[in-house]
């Protein structure tokens, strides 16, 4: 059985960069500020690089090999996998949950996604909730433009983690790369864009659907709680099982051997080489172990991020 090794569909941003070139990647322009890695969403649905299933769109797996990621029950794959370079500011967001969008988005799922900070410049920030007591007060600092009190920002490092649940205000920082995980899809509705300007125009903004999803008063996430094992050849860090994902980091430092016990699983290498069963591994790949694959051997010297339903 072959594992899934997948193309990356790359997007230029804004508030790109070009750090994903230390990824290996190719990247299309100066401004590429995101790598959708494992991805089956129709704004940007990765090919199979390799194997049986070399050159088919994994949206298209999805439908016609259930099998490979043991007869799930769902319409859609159901997690997207980022690699995110923001060089500027992204704009202040926040995202609807499942009945929201499903109702106002066309019966898009919502948007649960969480985010491992893989390299930040020193001192830098992202946002994370917000100061207003009640939604009432969100709707008056939002029309009011009273962003230097309705923000709340808070410090980063390298190998943080966090849980960004639906009606959580949040934004990503210029100097940030971030690995995230997320539901399969492509909603998000804009607060704040700083006024600026995209090919002489303002970006659109969602005013009445922010207000009406953002969550008050802002509550700290306690859902992340990492729980570290240290198995010798590797270091696996727990960071999270929730309702539509588990994320967890794995730092390899020699051979070990696991069995495949999900129904399917999302591999993204962010440092470092190695092999999985001997087939070479390095910084920017990343693939899919489908379900009944069995045991397989992980080694080297290189972090990666997994993620499995």
């Amino acid at each position: 059985m072959d594992l899934l090794f997948l193309e990356p569909v790359f997007k230029q941003m804004i508030w790109g960069g070009n750090k994903l070139k230390s990824f290996g990647y190719d990247i299309p322009g100066e401004n590429t500020g995101e790598c959708w890695a494992i991805s089956a969403h129709p704004n940007g649905d990765c090919i199979v690089k390799n194997g049986e299933y070399k050159g088919i769109s994994l949206s298209t797996l999805w439908n016609e090999h259930k099998e490979l990621f043991g007869n799930v029950s769902g319409d859609r794959f159901p997690l997207l996998i980022k690699i995110i370079d923001a060089a500027d500011d992204l704009s202040i967001q926040v995202h609807p949950d499942d009945t929201y969008a499903s109702i106002n988005e066309n019966g898009s799922l919502g948007k649960t996604e969480c985010w491992y900070i893989v390299d930040c410049d020193e001192n830098a920030t992202i946002v994370i909730g917000h100061n207003a007591k009640n939604s009432d007060e969100v709707a008056d600092m939002i029309n009011n433009g009273k962003w230097s009190e309705f923000i709340r920002e808070i410090p980063i490092k390298k190998g943080d983690f966090f849980q960004i649940n639906p009606g959580c205000l949040h934004a990503i920082k210029g100097g940030t790369v971030i690995l995230e995980t997320q539901q399969n899809s492509d909603i998000t509705y804009r607060v704040y864009d700083y006024d600026r300007l995209q090919n002489g125009k303002k970006r659109e903004l969602h005013v009445k659907q922010s207000i009406e999803v953002i969550k008050a008063p802002f509550k700290e996430d306690n859902e992340c709680k990492p729980v570290i094992s240290d198995l010798g050849s590797c270091i696996i860090t727990h960071f999270i099982t929730c309702k539509y994902y588990s994320v967890e980091k794995l730092e390899i430092n020699g051979p070990i051997c696991f069995d495949m016990e999900d129904p399917f699983m999302n591999v993204s290498i962010i440092e470092g080489e190695g092999s999985i069963n001997n087939i070479p591994l390095k910084k920017g790949d990343h693939f899919i172990i489908p379900a009944n694959y069995g045991e397989y051997t992980l080694d080297g010297n290189m972090e990666l991020i997994r993620s499995y339903i």
